[in-house]
């Protein structure tokens, strides 16, 4: 399965069961301060593991910064 994460094409072997398991895998099960939309649709936390992906989807992962 081909998704493109950050506009970065990512091939797995096995495709993911569902976003979530995207997210843990790209940020090592680090999951807070983040947002995360799939498609250009913001996807809360709450539906990350009940989002099902397709081929090609875009995800775009967002992680919250400190600086001033």
């Amino acid at each position: 399965m081909e998704l493109f994460i950050n506009n970065k094409s990512t091939h797995f072997q096995t495709a993911p069961a569902h976003l979530k398991q995207v997210i843990a895998s790209q940020l090592n099960g680090a999951t807070s301060g983040i947002a995360v939309a799939l498609n250009n649709q913001v996807i809360p936390e709450a539906r990350w593991e009940s989002t099902r992906l397709t081929s090609g989807d875009q995800i775009l992962i967002i992680t919250a910064t400190q600086g001033g």
